[in-house]
């Protein structure tokens, strides 16, 4: 409260001053220097210091003194209730756009931005971003990788439509052939791999003829066809395998067989010299034990008995020799002692798990083969798995060799065993113990 409270002091009556000419107000007399805030100037008042009917003077009250505290009072109060203060505060900022320039600090500063107004940090954004990078690639390379595999395969018309074909039978049936061509072969390596002359073959062969049955359940059966089993060909007549491949090629031969075994032919595959000895040394050689000792220059190859380490060149010399007791029948046995070897070596785990061996095997495998109009890489891959998988290998029932006029010495099948060898793939049925030939 401004100014002194006239309770303080005696009552007197205030009477304004008379009119015309009188004594004037003193102007109130200033504070000295020096002085506290406390000091309390005394209040000029008008009053009759006299007798009652005496004038009236300026006099000077006694000095005011300080308000008492105010007491506390009972009840509820009569004021509003004390306001707190609350500190002004600012609405956050919105959050930084993609492109923002964060706003730079005061000069002589740090120059970055108060905490409250940096961007967030966008690292979780960004393993986001490097995880789906990731991912794209790793399901990227494989599917290019069958793309690019599935179109350098050869392909050729093989499994055409003729009068009297045999109809659909049950499983998947391969016709896998092992060719003599010299095809895309140097001097060199003609040479190297003791092919001979192709000239001196009489056109085309095959030294390898399998039969691969996969069943929809159970094992899957290798059957070795000896290129030198008397069959009738199709426009041909009866006569070796064999002629059927070099008269007609793989579509003749195809033929041949169905119409031999009774079995319909669903894929086909066909595989030269050169890729052969290129598919072995892109594993790095094949190991392998033989139960004797095999000598043959014509093949190239001098190989001790026992197990050994095999290159490719001495490989294919393995699986084309004929330089045993009982040759052909022997050769079909190493065949499939090196295909059973070969799939081991290239489905094991160090090269599955080795990029550097797996590609330049698959891209090798994939520009060496020939194969039917309608076949893929994916139905080759099922292959690998099935003869990966177990297995039962085994060759025709034969009733023994016969010279014959025109052809020379051939290979009679056992047609009653060999009739119900067939007919149990055909059914999908396991063939019986006692028509397996080891």
């Amino acid at each position: 409260m401004n100014g002194d409270d006239p309770r303080q002091y005696p009552r007197t009556r205030r009477v304004p001053p008379p009119h015309g000419p009188g004594p004037r107000r003193p102007p109130p007399p200033q504070r000295p220097p020096g002085d506290g805030p406390d000091r309390i100037e005394p209040t000029q008042v008008m009053r009759r210091d006299g007798p009652a009917d005496g004038p009236l003077a300026w006099s000077q009250a006694p000095p005011a003194r300080p308000l008492p505290p105010p007491r506390a009072r009972s009840g509820p109060p009569t004021h509003a209730p004390t306001q707190r203060p609350v500190p002004y505060r600012e609405d956050p900022p919105p959050p930084p756009r993609r492109g923002d320039v964060p706003p730079r600090g005061p000069r002589g500063g740090s120059g970055r931005a108060p905490a409250e107004q940096r961007p967030p940090r966008r690292r979780k954004r960004l393993w986001g971003r490097w995880l789906l990078v990731i991912l794209v690639i790793l399901i990227a390379l494989p599917v290019g990788a069958v793309i690019y595999l599935d179109r350098s395969l050869d392909r050729i018309p093989v499994l055409a439509d003729y009068s009297g074909r045999v109809g659909q039978t049950a499983g998947t049936n391969w016709l896998l052939t092992g060719s003599d061509s010299r095809v895309g072969l140097s001097a060199d390596q003609e040479a190297e791999l003791s092919t001979g002359d192709q000239s001196d073959a009489g056109g085309e062969r095959s030294d390898t003829m399998m039969l691969v049955h996969i069943a929809k359940s159970g094992p899957t059966t290798i059957v070795s066809l000896p290129r030198d089993s008397y069959v009738p060909i199709p426009g041909v007549g009866r006569d070796k395998l064999n002629a059927a491949f070099s008269v007609g090629g793989p579509k003749l031969l195809v033929q041949t067989v169905e119409t031999a075994t009774g079995l319909h032919i669903d894929h086909f595959a066909k595989i030269g010299f050169g890729g052969f000895a290129g598919m072995v040394d892109a594993l790095g050689g094949i190991d392998m034990c033989l139960p004797e000792a095999i000598d043959d220059p014509l093949a190239g190859i001098n190989l001790p008995a026992g197990c050994q380490h095999l290159s490719g060149p001495q490989a294919l010399g393995f699986v084309r020799t004929r330089a045993t007791p009982r040759a052909d029948l022997d050769r079909m046995n190493n065949q499939r002692l090196f295909l059973s070897a070969l799939l081991k070596k290239a489905t094991s785990a160090g090269t599955l798990a080795n990029p550097f061996t797996l590609w330049p095997l698959a891209k090798g495998l994939a520009a060496s083969l020939q194969v039917d109009n309608g076949d893929h890489i994916w139905d080759l891959a099922r292959l690998g798995w099935a003869l990966h998988a177990d297995t039962v290998a085994t060759t025709v029932p034969v009733a023994g060799f016969q010279d014959v006029s025109g052809s020379g010495n051939v290979l009679l099948w056992d047609k009653a065993k060999a009739g119900k060898f067939f007919e149990a793939l055909a059914a999908d049925r396991p063939v019986p113990e006692d028509l397996l030939t080891k």
